[in-house]
């Protein structure tokens, strides 16, 4: 039911900025409740969440196939792409509960767990702002390249990525063979 949700979002989205879509224009796409809705998740924004871990997940499993970070993000910038309706509609709302704010947590996470596996510790409190700021900062340039304002290929993309890091935080990950 989850997905079935999470497609009529879709289809909605592609209509309908995601601030002003209802859950009865959400439920009545699907051909279900409100009730049912309900049931499934607290409002909107958690259903463009659940959804949004799923294919996040499936982008940090192809992010994961690549030995490398530049490997990886093309692998993501290219699964983006196949999800660019959902991805577009969904980071141009700045609400509460937003996908920018969960990418941010998801995306620190991811990075963090492929320092600290590798290292056998958690990253240090300075090394740890700085992943936070180009966290951030990945954020925002993939949100502009969803939204059209970069011009790129998902190879460029990862490049400029790549360049934006800061150097410790560079320096870490190509100490760990991540770059």
């Amino acid at each position: 039911m989850k997905y079935k949700l999470a497609q009529a979002m879709k289809i909605c989205m592609q209509k309908t900025s995601l601030e002003k879509i209802t859950v009865s224009q959400v439920v009545q796409q699907c051909g279900t409740t409100r009730q049912t809705f309900y049931r499934n998740f607290k409002d909107k924004y958690d259903l463009v969440n659940w959804y949004f871990d799923r294919i996040l997940l499936e982008s940090f499993e192809h992010m994961g196939e690549g030995n490398t970070i530049p490997e990886g993000l093309i692998n993501k910038f290219r699964y983006i792409e196949q999800e660019k309706i959902f991805f577009k509609a969904a980071f141009k709302n700045n609400d509460q509960n937003n996908l920018r704010d969960h990418d941010f947590e998801l995306i620190l996470a991811f990075y963090t767990e492929r320092i600290e596996s590798r290292t056998h510790a958690a990253v240090p409190k300075h090394l740890r702002l700085l992943l936070e700021m180009y966290c951030h900062a990945s954020i925002y340039m993939t949100v502009q390249w969803v939204l059209g304002q970069i011009p790129s290929t998902p190879e460029e993309m990862a490049g400029l990525l790549v360049d934006a890091m800061p150097p410790q935080l560079e320096q870490t990950f190509r100490e760990l063979n991540l770059l």
